[in-house]
């Protein structure tokens, strides 16, 4: 179950950091705070550049902190805030299915982050040396 725990965290976990580099450094084909607040402008939230750099900070610490195992829960926590925030600003108008761009990937994402949280991160986690 440990290393079943650790794939889970690392994948889901560094995924979800590199999504907050790309809001915050631009890194990885992100387009910055600029390019991401200007969508998120285009979208109704604002104001656009704060909340990119906030999400994006989100992501990155709340994916860091579930990858490692650290404070799991509010690692999970960060990351179901950040994927309802997706849910209810962009995907919920588009259904279901991804290929629609609806809610499925951020819904499993939740399901994952609030799974774990619930379980607890197992023995390859930080937590379980504190």
């Amino acid at each position: 179950m440990a290393t079943g725990l650790l794939i889970i965290r690392l994948i889901i976990g560094l995924s979800m950091a590199a999504h907050g580099t790309q809001k915050v450094f631009g890194w990885f084909g992100g387009y910055g705070p600029k390019g991401t607040g200007g969508f998120f402008e285009s979208i109704g939230i604002k104001p656009g550049v704060l909340m990119a750099v906030l999400v994006g900070l989100a992501e990155l610490g709340g994916g860091l902190l579930f990858a490692a195992g650290l404070w799991t829960a509010v690692g999970a926590a960060l990351i179901i805030l950040v994927m309802l925030g997706a849910i209810f600003t962009v995907h919920l108008k588009s259904g279901f299915w991804v290929t629609s761009g609806g809610i499925e990937y951020p819904l499993i994402l939740i399901a994952v982050a609030l799974g774990v949280a619930l379980i607890g991160a197992g023995d390859y986690a930080i937590d379980a040396l504190l």
